[in-house]
């Protein structure tokens, strides 16, 4: 299913609202001004709310979306897509990620 490829500008939260800052861009090639997010995409999460130790495991520190576009490369890696399901995960809490908006919404890709 076709999608919006996400940018370094595209929204990526945990599940408890913290927001995540991609580390694994492709500098070469620009969407929507910005440099598009590749497979696997890393992510490193600030304002987690998830307790610590020992109420719960949290909070989400980093996560990894390990899917993305299965025709589109930049830089001989996969494009992260702006499609649910996200398989995305956060560490060390094992809770899933959130794309809220993939930065762009002219280029898409499959």
């Amino acid at each position: 299913m076709p999608g919006p490829i996400v940018n370094m500008g595209g929204t990526v939260t945990c599940m408890h609202g913290g927001q995540g800052q991609c580390t694994t861009v492709s500098p070469k090639v620009m969407v929507g001004s910005q440099p598009v997010v590749t497979i696997p995409a890393s992510y490193v999460i600030a304002g987690c709310a998830f307790p610590p130790p020992p109420v719960a495991n949290g909070p989400c520190i980093s996560g990894i979306i390990p899917v993305g576009s299965t025709r589109v490369l930049a830089g001989g890696m996969p494009v992260l897509l702006g499609l649910p399901p996200v398989g995305g995960t956060c560490v060390p809490t094992g809770t899933p990620m959130m794309i809220g908006s993939a930065g762009q919404t002219k280029v898409m890709a499959q």
